[in-house]
């Protein structure tokens, strides 16, 4: 700040530290204390400062920790005295040690520290940005002790632990002077492991990793509720009863020793991040002396023995218009299903042997009473009562040989006996007039079925149009409500109403659902793990190391260099790696380091790699939860890796000394990351055989099942057909010679409407600006203590 914009700040606005400063100064002074400064601006025309004025400034002396130097700088603030007319006034006075407080400290921090939740394991990267009139030195404290090698602007934790939680602050020193940063806090959640990788939310809204427990407790037991977020900042923290707010209770943990009647109820927690705000789930809490026979069996809800999603995106088409909201909805429903503690696998771009070979590795992990759950965003079709999902590598016109029929995946979940089968339809349900062929699919009749259709039978479900990315229509308003403690049926219920209320659609898209649920089973639902096989177990093992991502790397070069290379998911077929140089010889002026030779089956685009933002990769979902000065590179569709994931780090350096360019270079080979494991490229099984089943009523041709399901279904009639057939998810082939295939287009092509936008010491002791939080006020006497004893030996 110059020292023109110094002077006219009102006095009223002077920085803590410095106004504490001032006041200590003017309260022990004598001849020039605040006595004599009023005695001066009384006898100022621009200001009022009368005898009564003076003596209830220094009643102020009887109050703890009272100032009646605070007390008049505040009446004289209230007036509009800037810094230039108290610079004036102390000048008058000659005092030079108040004129000191005053005095700008050439420093300047442009980027404070914030504070972060995050997850044991992963890793956070704390900065403070300065500049100066010399050069400066950073200092950073975790809370009054100093952390070791840590006098950079970047305080990094590779990985973050859970014993690292806590406030941290930085010093800046620039010559005599120094000033500090703001205090930002770690919270660091230790979440057991599940499958899957969790990155760091990137439009601001918390993702919640730590649900509380519903409990069964006697009087004078002790509650213990938790919930947890991350997020950057912090999230905020407030406990609910019964629908009202808890007093006091704003933490991340609410407790209630000895326990009465009237604690017995329903509590959540609301989450705050930002402007945004999120909700854990509703439980409840009983206590025993209260215990009717209704409550006792409400509380034993329906539960799953795993939760398990495959969510499918596909916007990349090779002979089809392309897409741009399957994207950002797989990103937000991937997030949303893993604080319900779903196991979600997001995929996007897949062709027709990738689709098949996902859907083969989703059913390998559903077993008795799993929750499974099928999301695809995409083009797709509805015949004779079946929904066709069409890869991107399909032809136009495509049939049914092309595209995965989704009741024929629900017929192969319902032979793992599963507790709940969801399937998110978010695509196009028009007649394809190309593709005669009759499925023939036979179904069982249970009762947890549930289909959510973007939009009815024979429509168009729309994206709408942006310059940027934006969420379709469908999952703009579920994404609201997916976290709601509510049976499945009646979330989708509420979905389909506010749906209904959006103007650019209406008319046009409309929610259907489609269930033969009998039972209040919903995605919050508590996970009971079953007894596991053999087979079932070394399946889930496969199938978390297949989201595991590769472990950062130090490259050392010979000249000297050493290079750090992380990595980051943005779907489980996406990765992100980025570079950064942590070591540097003086002698040289300035040095690159770029990936090159990437495996061909990748087909990276060279101008999208090394880039200085995630933007220009082409990655717009995870800015802001990666850090900064480093150099990107995004590789999508690794499932077509068919080898180890192998390329070679070219290092440019450019001496003082020379005028060339010097280059080194080092091969790395990080393995197979992510779903690269799973070898999603493999030829699938071609099998021929006849369907000659008739099919019965089903969810998704008939009335309900049951008497106390809920009676949602549409009838088109059954179905009877003998054809050549792929038993491979039983899809259906035509007889060879038939002409199938039908565009269908899923952009809003005349529609224009806004939409939510997707991605050295001290020489005296100072005062510290913390963070508006109850819990740093100790620590903040502390560090102050601390400080005091440092400046005194």
């Amino acid at each position: 700040m110059s020292d023109m914009n110094e002077n006219s700040l009102n006095i009223n606005f002077l920085k803590e530290s410095a106004l504490k400063r001032l006041c200590e100064a003017l309260d022990k002074a004598n001849n020039k204390g605040w006595r004599k400064l009023g005695e001066i601006v009384k006898n100022d025309k621009r200001f009022k400062m009368s005898v009564d004025d003076m003596d209830m400034c220094s009643l102020k002396v009887l109050e703890l920790d009272g100032s009646p130097s605070r007390a008049m700088l505040k009446l004289m603030g209230d007036q509009g005295c800037v810094v230039g007319d108290l610079t004036e006034f102390l000048q008058m006075m000659g005092h030079t040690d108040a004129l000191q407080c005053l005095k700008p400290s050439g420093i300047q921090i442009l980027v404070q520290p914030q504070s972060a939740a995050v997850i044991a394991g992963h890793n956070l990267r704390l900065s403070c940005c300065a500049v100066g009139s010399s050069p400066i030195q950073f200092q950073w404290f975790r809370k009054t002790e100093e952390v070791p090698h840590s006098s950079s602007p970047d305080l990094v934790f590779s990985p973050v632990q859970v014993k690292d939680a806590g406030f941290y602050i930085c010093r800046v020193n620039c010559g005599n002077t120094c000033v500090f940063s703001h205090w930002a806090q770690v919270d660091v959640l230790d979440v057991p492991p599940r499958c899957g990788f969790v990155s760091q939310p990137s439009d601001g809204r918390p993702r919640v990793l730590i649900q509380p427990n519903p409990q069964r407790l006697f009087v004078g037991d002790s509650l213990f509720l938790e919930c947890g977020a991350i997020g950057r900042p912090i999230p905020q923290y407030q406990w609910y009863k019964n629908g009202m707010p808890i007093k006091k209770a704003t933490k991340r943990k609410y407790s209630v020793q000895g326990l009465m009647p009237e604690h017995q109820g329903r509590y959540r927690c609301e989450i705050c991040c930002n402007s945004e705000r999120t909700w854990s789930n509703e439980v409840d809490v009983v206590v025993d002396d209260f215990l009717t026979s209704e409550q006792y069996y409400s509380l034993e809800k329906p539960y799953a023995t795993d939760k398990v999603a495959l969510l499918i995106g596909n916007l990349t088409y090779r002979n089809h218009p392309q897409l741009k909201a399957p994207m950002v909805d797989v990103y937000d429903l991937t997030n949303l299903l893993r604080q319900l503690n779903f196991k979600v696998v997001s995929l996007l771009d897949l062709t027709e042997s990738e689709m098949r070979n996902a859907v083969e590795e989703f059913l390998s992990l559903l077993h008795k009473g799993v929750y499974g759950l099928l999301y695809y965003a995409g083009h797709g079709y509805e015949n004779f009562g079946h929904s066709f999902m069409v890869p991107v590598d399909a032809p136009n016109p495509y049939r049914s040989a092309n595209c995965l029929c989704v009741q024929s995946i629900l017929k192969l979940m319902q032979e793992k006996e599963t507790g709940l089968n969801v399937f998110l339809l978010d695509m196009c349900r028009k007649r394809n007039l190309h593709d005669d062929v009759m499925p023939n699919v036979m179904l069982k009749v249970t009762a947890n079925i549930v289909f959510g259709y973007a939009t009815c039978q024979d429509a168009e479900a729309f994206e709408l149009s942006s310059s940027g990315f934006t969420n379709g229509v469908f999952i703009k308003f579920l994404k609201g409500r997916l976290l709601e403690d509510e049976k499945i049926t009646v979330l989708l219920d509420s979905v389909a109403e506010d749906m209904g209320q959006f103007d650019p659609t209406k008319g046009k898209q409309a929610l259907e659902i489609r269930s033969s649920l009998s039972e209040r089973r919903s995605l919050t639902d508590p996970i009971r793990p079953g007894e596991y096989s053999h087979p079932a177990q070394a399946h889930n093992l496969h199938w978390c190391k297949a989201h595991e991502l590769p472990e950062s790397k130090i490259l050392d070069f010979e000249c000297g260099v050493q290079i750090k290379m992380d990595f980051a998911a943005e779907f489980s077929n996406v990765l992100v790696i980025y570079t950064s140089i942590v070591k540097k010889p003086e002698e040289m002026a300035s040095c690159r380091a770029h990936i090159t030779n990437l495996p061909l089956e990748l087909d990276v685009d060279p101008k999208l790699m090394n880039k200085e933002t995630l933007e220009e990769t082409g990655s717009f979902l995870l800015t802001g939860s990666l850090p900064q000065h480093c150099l990107y590179t995004r590789l999508s569709s690794i499932q077509k890796l068919r080898d180890e994931l192998a390329f070679t780090v070219c290092l440019q350096v450019q001496f003082s000394s020379l005028e060339d360019l010097v280059q080194w270079n080092m091969d790395v080979n990080i393995g197979k990351p992510l779903t690269a494991k799973l070898d999603l490229n493999r030829p699938t099984r071609k099998n021929s055989c006849q369907l000659t089943c008739p099919m019965p009523h089903s969810p998704s041709t008939s009335p309900s099942h049951s008497p106390s399901s809920d009676r949602r279904f549409h009838s088109h009639g059954p179905c009877f057909s003998q054809m050549h057939a792929n038993p491979y998810l039983n899809v259906c082939e035509p007889p060879c010679g038939a002409i199938g295939g039908h565009g269908e287009f899923r952009m809003c092509n005349d529609y224009t409407y806004p939409c939510d936008n997707v991605p050295g010491s001290p020489s005296t002791p100072l005062s510290i600006p913390i963070e508006t939080t109850d819990d740093v006020d100790d620590m903040q006497n502390e560090f102050m203590n601390s400080l005091q004893f440092y400046n005194n030996p």
